[in-house]
């Protein structure tokens, strides 16, 4: 079965379980905009703002939010949205510093980045949007070897650097009957600020046993070659043989890479899918208060058919303290990226659409910028 069938399989299969039921979030809403001179009407309808809208960050939301741009120019053809995938840690800085007007983030900000973003927005609060569900991939490129198990403790050592070879016990022993060269094993990892990153990495702390030294960040610690952004490993596993890297789904399927399955510890090793994305996602405990949507994974889970390694990508935005005009576009922009039809452009990209409670709080949260 292909991966965008199972997508579309694995999507139904939750919202019958009212995981990723975004039909019962009721109407769609439309594009939030301007009821000044300076609006126009869409086809749709809705009123649109006009002008430009700069944003900055997440290279592992490009592929969505490229496709929610091209989607919501159908409803706003007056509006300009550049979105440059520079890195989540990029895309913080250039916020901060008042360069564009939104980011995007594959982590939430954390205490000093929230006090920088405070005084962006002129004194008022930040807030984390969770926008983009990407699941974070194991990819290989291994002749042969089209099916690939593995466990947090073994993929802490590979990424720390402590298994070499790819005919390992360790791996071995996952991959029973698999015959894997005696060949080094070359690994690949973000060398930007990444908050693809410092997603894996909480993995590899929570499921690694011990086995991961440092600490979750978005600057890489352990072994490998660095390559910039989620395309720059993807193709570097893709050009190499005998290589492995973490990196968004989407990425990995692009560029027609092994996805790795995942023991968890739950009895079968968990298959990538926007089911088992959903699964895990659905046990996020709120991190963030009021307004602000941080999330708090769970890398350990062990529940059966959850995928442990998830990311949220966020939209960093200022509650208050835009200029006007800029405040328009924002809210158009992000209440469409929110919204139903946003959603479910993503999914033939393998990102799987925001489960229905989170998106009606996300959209909440949009209508509240002022």
């Amino acid at each position: 079965m292909s991966v965008n069938r199972l997508l579309r399989v694995g999507s139904v299969a939750v919202a019958s379980l009212g995981v990723l039921a975004l039909s019962a979030c009721g109407s769609d809403p439309e594009p939030a905009g301007s009821s000044s001179p300076g609006s126009s009407t869409s086809s749709a309808g809705a009123e649109c703002p006009q002008g430009t809208l700069n944003a900055e960050g997440s290279s592992a939301q490009k592929n969505a939010i490229d496709e929610v741009i091209s989607k919501y120019n159908e409803k706003c053809a007056d509006v300009t949205v550049n979105y440059n995938p520079t890195g989540s840690g990029a895309g913080i800085k250039q916020f901060n510093a008042n360069q564009v007007d939104f980011a995007g983030s594959d982590s939430a900000l954390k205490p000093d980045e929230m006090t920088a973003a405070t005084k962006r927005c002129g004194g008022n609060p930040a807030i984390d949007l969770p926008m983009v569900i990407g699941p974070v991939a194991i990819a290989i490129n291994v002749d042969g070897v089209d099916k690939f198990i593995i466990d947090g403790p073994t993929a802490a050592k590979i990424f720390q650097g402590s298994i070499k070879t790819w005919n390992d016990p360790a791996i071995a022993k996952l991959n029973p009957g698999v015959t894997f060269p005696s060949a080094p094993i070359s690994v690949f990892f973000r060398s930007d600020e990444s908050g693809t990153t410092e997603n894996f990495t909480k993995y590899l702390k929570a499921a690694g046993g011990g086995a991961w030294t440092g600490e979750p960040a978005k600057k890489w610690t352990g072994t490998g070659a660095g390559k910039e952004k989620s395309a720059g490993v993807a193709e570097g596993v893709k050009s190499t043989k005998n290589s492995i890297t973490y990196v968004e789904w989407s990425y990995a399927v692009d560029n027609k890479l092994t996805v790795a399955q995942v023991d968890t510890g739950s009895g079968t090793p968990v298959e990538l899918s926007a089911e088992s994305a959903g699964k895990a996602l659905a046990a996020a405990q709120p991190a963030g208060t009021g307004s602000d949507l941080a999330l708090k994974l769970d890398y350990a889970t062990k529940a059966p058919g959850a995928y442990p390694i998830i990311l949220a990508t966020y939209e960093i935005a200022c509650t208050k303290g835009l200029p006007a005009e800029k405040t328009a576009l924002v809210k158009s922009f992000l209440s469409y990226f929110a919204s139903k039809d946003g959603q479910a452009s993503l999914t033939d990209l393998n990102y799987a659409p925001l489960p229905a409670e989170i998106q009606a709080k996300v959209d909440a949260a949009i209508q509240a910028i002022s």
